[in-house]
């Protein structure tokens, strides 16, 4: 299942259960999981672990240094979780020791053609990242979040839970969980409505997530008198709960 011509250095770790195509380089300290099947002409640099099950397209280069002034060479990883699917040409970085470390990629992602995903970032379960998509350093993204074509994202910003990011967006703070943002400089554009029934919420859930969004986006308060009214006002779901939290802990700032 190891094309003759791909070139495997002596200290990757492979299972005997993966499939490698033709002139793919796999470098030392490396290791990948049963059932992962690697295409052709790809790269994957030290210090990546790659999960089981993964599927990685033509000329995808997972693991490369940092495209970071500061990092000196020091050793650092990129993980990549279970059941994840990297297209043609994306590009995933190591992270940097000043940033934690780790580049980590979670289970189910789906990471289309070309995109990007730099030093030190974290995406959640089930995200989707279409074509051209590019995340900056340091960003962390939580489950099931998709993030358009061609869209930008600013290093050190969040996005939440259940998010939409609309195509050729720029993200420059905090998308919270379960909303919509589009747009350059990207806005709100209220919740995420068919992804959350897609995903089963109840109705309930989405109603209080409705109430929520009026009186923090919609009245005009300020943050802290919205998420005292919202706590004081609208039943807490753990939905709710987890976009108060999720505000009262930015630090970049939240997009309105």
């Amino acid at each position: 299942m190891i094309h003759p011509t791909a070139i495997i250095e002596p200290k990757a770790e492979i299972d005997e259960n993966v499939e490698i195509g033709p002139y793919s380089i796999i470098k030392a300290n490396v290791s990948i999981g049963s059932g992962t099947r690697i295409g052709s002409h790809v790269t994957i640099d030290p210090y990546v672990d790659i999960g089981p099950n993964c599927q990685i397209f033509q000329y995808a280069s997972i693991g490369a240094v940092p495209q970071a002034v500061k990092f000196k060479g020091e050793v650092t990883y990129l993980k990549i979780g279970r059941n994840s699917v990297i297209r043609e040409f994306a590009t995933l970085n190591r992270g940097t020791e000043f940033g934690g470390g780790v580049t980590r990629i979670g289970e189910d992602n789906f990471l289309m053609a070309y995109t990007h995903v730099a030093h030190d970032c974290i995406t959640g379960r089930g995200v989707i990242m279409a074509n051209n998509a590019t995340l900056a350093g340091h960003i962390t993204i939580g489950d099931h979040v998709t993030v358009g074509g061609l869209s930008a994202v600013h290093q050190f910003v969040r996005i939440g839970d259940y998010a939409y990011i609309g195509g050729k967006a720029a993200v420059v703070k905090d998308i919270p969980p379960y909303l919509i943002a589009a747009g350059d400089r990207a806005i709100l554009h209220g919740l995420n409505k068919v992804g959350l029934k897609r995903y089963e919420f109840s109705e309930n859930s989405i109603n209080q997530l409705k109430r929520a969004y009026r009186i923090i986006f919609r009245i005009g308060l300020t943050v802290n008198e919205a998420v005292e009214r919202v706590l004081a006002e609208v039943e807490n779901t753990p939905e709710v709960l987890n976009l108060v939290n999720f505000i009262k802990n930015t630090q970049r700032g939240i997009t309105r």
